[in-house]
């Protein structure tokens, strides 16, 4: 597949994976999400690629949902919604189930959508003044969006999650170091090199016991499945679409003015 909005290097045993609409702040369009698809499903199977690293192009990681994309149509009823719901949703559960370790750099801004794929990743590391935040409530969505809900609480703790899940607020590389959310935060101009050596030490170990390290890691962790985290999250989702909040969430972030909720 010719990706448009994704840029794919590769270093040895390293995918560099790029999300690069920098024109559009890496904003997820229908388009970069089916690509994403691909990529992440093409892992599967690759024993080639034993680490992924993902970046955002230009200014920032990335900027969440792209809500000017002219490929986006209004879902018809809650069974449209679910399948649309579900090309999001979907990217963060095949992160998790591709075997290669993922390491997101974190640079500028990482929200909504953005940020739920930063929380995809296995580590996150952040530049100097990157900012975060689920940016999914406060365009009538619920906060918990693409694992957000199954993510944070594992990182940071109910409280601190709560806070970040039910208001939007950003929280800035600082205080995601602090909270264990990002396991460095380094100057911008040393990202690359500081994940280059990151990933350099997890190619050094055994081919098969990387995999089976972050195999056995993820069940470990997990005190629930992510299916049925997402589950909940999706059908909150649809619920808040279904009442027109979205619509008029978008319409008033477009033109810059307060929401008028039902």
């Amino acid at each position: 597949m010719n990706y448009t909005t994704l840029l794919v290097e590769k270093h040895g045993a390293v995918d560099w994976l790029t999300l690069n609409r920098p024109e559009a702040l890496n904003s997820l369009s229908l388009r970069m999400v089916t690509e994403l698809h691909h990529y992440f499903d093409s892992l599967q199977n690759n024993y080639e690629v034993r680490v992924v690293v993902i970046r955002g192009a230009g200014r920032l990681f990335c900027a969440g949902l792209d809500m000017k994309d002219s490929e986006r149509k209004p879902a018809r009823g809650a069974d449209d919604g679910m399948v649309s719901q579900r090309r999001f949703s979907g990217l963060v559960m095949k992160m998790r189930r591709a075997p290669q370790p993922m390491i997101g750099l974190l640079h500028g801004y990482a929200a909504g959508g953005g940020f739920s794929i930063a929380l995809g990743c296995d580590v996150r590391i952040a530049a100097e003044g990157t900012k975060m935040n689920c940016a999914f409530i406060k365009i009538g969505l619920s906060g918990c969006e693409m694992g957000s809900s199954y993510h944070l609480p594992r990182l940071i703790g109910t409280s601190n999650a709560a806070e970040l899940l039910y208001t939007g607020r950003f929280i800035d590389a600082a205080r995601a170091l602090r909270l264990g959310l990002v396991s460095d935060v380094v100057p911008e101009a040393e990202l690359v090199n500081v994940g280059r050596a990151l990933a350099d030490d997890m190619v050094a170990t055994a081919p098969l016991g990387l995999r089976l390290t972050k195999e056995a890691f993820w069940a470990n962790v997990d005190a629930q499945s992510l299916d049925t985290a997402i589950a909940m999250e999706d059908r909150n989702q649809i619920l808040a679409v279904s009442n027109g909040d979205l619509n008029e969430g978008i319409a008033a972030f477009l033109e810059k003015r307060t929401p008028r909720w039902n």
